[in-house]
């Protein structure tokens, strides 16, 4: 590999910047793993605060904030690098929620001819409900995967037709999409209409690990949600700084440009549009069984406009500060902090943050350490210069 003049490294596959080289040093690669390792402390760091100070059950709030976080981070990825809008998302959060409660709960003990062998297949199960009632459900995990297609299918259908559209165009469209299911899941019994649907069994993901709301498995399911957020934050980290991510950030930056570099920007949108869609629809799995039910106003307007709002206060393109800021201001309302005031205050919150740090809160701080010369310190021992 050989260095141009112009900071251009040229190698046998072509050119390419130096900033992707950065991206692959060893010094490069740590300072990647700071926020990851970050984030891993400050999870049991903040269990040890909350059962010192007697409040281990705010971590029941702290994992349904994880959850939602999911489906921010995923919006983030959609809004800060391919420059889409979704105004959909908690439509696609609602279908992985109600599928999987639909499938778990609805009883298929009738069709006997047809659940015979499902059941020796494992993709059934015979149970009792919470009044003692023998059911014949779909087990969790194939309801999982059955929740995941619901979702592609959705995806593919809305995605395609609506991201050749752009700018308030495409925000109309998914806006009409999440109406449409929010009014289909009100209107149909299946779903429990207004009411929504409870009873939804636990998930054991494996021999000792559950996904429920039962205070014996509270501060499992605590780790369990933030081991997700971590495992997707890491995911779209890795795939920000592939080939599919430089993608990305050229059609963010000009999309007529990009196509004339020979990027296909249709099969780039639609893919990171799923993506964020499948993302968000198990994000609705895990809630829902974590709740053991779930209701229509997860599919309203308001939600995913909540998603949106929450992407754009975080910085979009920062998936860390999404992340955080998703976590703390869910995790408020959640708690209930601010009583009947809570949409007034929340949408103050994210005024502040947006006029005040444009780019997210993060920025403003990594802007501090700079200034107080620990990045750069940080950066020179990773060189192992003194």
């Amino acid at each position: 590999m050989k260095r141009l003049s112009t900071g251009i490294w040229a190698d046998k596959g072509g050119i390419r910047s130096s900033v992707e080289d950065e991206g692959g040093t060893i010094a490069g690669r740590l300072r990647g793993l700071v926020p990851v390792i970050g984030f891993a402390m400050a999870v049991p760091l903040l269990h040890l605060v909350l059962r010192v100070a007697g409040t281990e059950y705010c971590l029941t709030q702290l994992t349904m904030a994880a959850y939602y976080a999911i489906v921010v981070t995923g919006l983030g990825l959609l809004m800060g690098y391919a420059g889409q809008v979704s105004l959909g998302h908690g439509a696609f959060f609602a279908l992985g929620g109600y599928t999987t409660a639909v499938l778990t709960t609805h009883d298929f003990s009738k069709w006997k001819a047809a659940t015979g062998w499902l059941q020796e297949a494992h993709i059934m199960v015979a149970r009792q409900d919470l009044y003692g009632n023998q059911l014949v459900t779909v087990t969790p995990w194939a309801a999982f995967f059955a929740a995941m297609a619901v979702a592609m299918i959705a995806g593919c259908l809305i995605g395609y037709p609506a991201l050749r559209l752009r700018g308030h165009y495409l925000a109309m469209a998914t806006l009409g999409f999440g109406l449409i299911v929010a009014k289909l899941l009100v209107g149909s019994n299946l779903t429990g209409a207004a009411d929504g649907l409870n009873g939804v069994p636990e998930w054991i993901l494996m021999p000792g690990l559950v996904v429920s709301g039962k205070v014996p498995v509270r501060v499992q399911n605590y780790y369990l949600a933030c081991g997700l957020l971590l495992v997707v934050l890491v995911l779209l980290r890795n795939t920000v700084q592939s080939r599919v991510g430089r993608a990305l950030k050229s059609i963010h930056d000009g999309e007529k440009a990009a196509n004339s570099m020979g990027i296909n920007t249709a099969a780039y949108k639609l893919k990171v549009f799923l993506l964020s869609a499948a993302l968000a629809a198990a994000a609705g799995v895990f809630f829902t069984h974590y709740t053991a039910g779930i209701g229509p106003s997860e599919a309203g307007a308001l939600k995913s406009l909540r998603y949106v709002a929450l992407a754009a206060a975080g910085g979009m393109s920062n998936l860390w500060g999404v992340a955080i800021v998703s976590l703390a201001l869910n995790y408020f309302s959640l708690r209930g902090w601010f009583g009947t005031y809570d949409n007034a205050v929340f949408g103050a919150l994210l005024i502040l943050i947006i006029s005040l740090a444009p780019a997210g809160p993060l920025q403003p701080a990594a802007a501090w350490l700079r200034r107080r010369g620990w990045w750069r310190n940080a950066q020179s021992s990773h060189h192992g210069t003194p």
